[in-house]
């Protein structure tokens, strides 16, 4: 089933609900971007932001770490209600172990792939994790250009496994598609939703060019 992922990154921060709410009703999962300005040069959010958006709404949060040494965290972000939790192969932890402590908290696990990182690099891993993020842009930057060659290196994780693939990066009315074709399940979209006017349009248009029915 494919579904959209909104990227509360490219939301408004001032009012952030506000942004998530025009959402809420057509969407199943938010995808949340947590960096800490050592993975990757940017700072985005923590807890506290995914605490008090857990008390406005009942969504799958779809959390993505971009972070030096997540096994220090997965509590933490259990606690704040996160349903899925996915970290980095290139976080030179121990994956398998880290997938197994969030699957005890009684979390999805996922893993995540840099553009430049081969694909080898995770297939130890397909038969434990709930899900692959094929990164298409650079992590740590919002409003990137699509990387095409993500296309084929989802085509080559879909031959293997039947594992949930999402990807992130760059998604729009154009590369969506695309990533449909390839195999992709989940589309995480930013600055192509959250940066238009018209949220809802913006999302009605992305879902009809994807394929996604409204049923």
């Amino acid at each position: 089933m494919r579904r959209i992922a909104p990227s509360i990154l490219a939301a408004d921060f001032s009012d952030l609900y506000g942004d998530v709410s025009q959402v809420e009703g057509s969407v199943d999962l938010l995808h949340l971007d947590v960096m800490d300005g050592q993975f990757v040069p940017n700072i985005s959010f923590g807890q506290p932001v995914i605490a008090s958006l857990r008390e406005r709404t009942d969504l799958y949060f779809d959390t993505h770490l971009m972070i030096e040494r997540p096994s220090r965290y997965v509590e933490d972000f259990a606690s704040v209600g996160v349903d899925r939790l996915t970290v980095h192969v290139e976080a030179r932890e121990d994956t398998r172990a880290i997938v197994e402590e969030i699957h005890d908290h009684d979390m999805d696990a996922g893993v995540a792939l840099n553009p430049d990182t081969d694909i080898e690099a995770i297939e130890p891993l397909l038969d434990t994790v709930d899900m692959v993020l094929v990164m298409s842009v650079q992590p740590g930057f919002g409003g990137q250009s699509f990387e095409p060659e993500t296309l084929d290196r989802v085509e080559r994780i879909a031959e293997q496994t039947d594992t949930e693939i999402e990807v992130d990066g760059g998604v729009d009315e154009e590369t969506g598609p695309r990533c449909a074709e390839a195999g992709v399940d989940t589309f995480v979209i930013g600055s192509s939703l959250f940066g238009r006017e018209d949220i809802p349009g913006a999302l009605t248009e992305l879902r009809e060019s994807i394929g996604i029915d409204d049923g």
